[in-house]
């Protein structure tokens, strides 16, 4: 892995690590190298796996990769694109899960 991406990735971690607090909320951060959570798949890196809780206890999952193109992006801009991409995760499952009520 080359230096720069490291680098980048190694922010991205410490930055999704202090951002994202909710409690419901659950996050593998799947970068060799860099961190690897318990829950990584190998040879299937660099990603973030996303679980999410709701009131009803049930446990949903998400795979967030980070292509090749992706990581010519800053730190900020990865960073903004996954916790979008978390949001639109649990948006979607809420719509699901409360839609009945």
């Amino acid at each position: 892995m080359e230096a720069e991406v490291k680098e980048k990735l190694t922010r991205l971690a410490e930055e999704l690590k202090n951002q994202i607090t909710d409690p419901d909320l659950d996050i593998d951060l799947c970068f060799e190298g860099i961190e690897v959570s318990e829950g990584c798949e190998p040879g299937k890196f660099p990603y973030v796996r996303v679980r999410y809780r709701t009131n009803e206890h049930n446990v949903n999952t998400k795979d967030i990769e980070i292509s090749a193109d992706s990581l010519k992006k800053s730190v900020d801009e990865l960073k903004e694109y996954i916790v979008f991409q978390i949001e639109q995760f649990m948006e979607e499952i809420d719509s699901v899960e409360y839609s009945g009520e």
